[in-house]
């Protein structure tokens, strides 16, 4: 099992609360709401500027996004990662990011929304996942956690575009 999993038995995925919400593919004319999404989110987005990266995601076979679908309204996705790895051998998968509408949290969503991701790795021969969270989502960590996911590592970040542009004019 790889490092970035526990080792315990994987908990009881609960079912779904609501009888009528379907995960499937994203598809580009999701690009409204999934923005909707991702500005719940804290990811201050357009519908335009979603559209634009949607469409290059979903041309690039190495991501796979799925969406949790309740009475024609997108309440939930998940966009994963299957790339090589310089540290390990084998693919090694990535959840990019996953997000449930506030309103309908903690209603199985989730649990339904990395249930998918991980069979679709797992049918990409991907033995280790990886995802970062934001310190300040402490609820977030508890669900990965309670999915048999373990604290790794930090994730650092840094703003190319400020950089290049700094660089440019001087």
């Amino acid at each position: 099992m790889s490092p970035a999993l526990k080792s315990v038995s994987q908990p009881t995925r609960l079912p779904l609360q609501k009888d009528n919400v379907k995960v499937r593919d994203a598809k580009l004319s999701d690009a409204p709401q999934l923005a909707t999404l991702m500005c719940e989110l804290g990811y201050e987005t357009t519908r335009a500027g979603m559209r634009r990266r949607l469409k290059s995601i979903l041309s690039d076979t190495r991501y796979r996004t799925f969406v949790a679908e309740s009475s024609r309204r997108i309440c939930g996705m998940i966009g994963s990662l299957t790339h090589a790895s310089h540290v390990h051998n084998g693919p090694s998968g990535k959840i990019v990011a996953l997000v449930v509408s506030k309103k309908q949290r903690r209603s199985g969503i989730g649990r339904a929304l990395v249930a998918a991701a991980e069979k679709h790795f797992a049918n990409r021969r991907v033995t280790r996942v990886s995802l970062t969270t934001r310190f300040t989502r402490e609820q977030a960590h508890q669900f990965y956690e309670a999915l048999g996911y373990s604290k790794t590592g930090l994730r650092f970040g840094k703003n190319l575009r400020r950089e290049q542009a700094r660089h440019a004019s001087a």
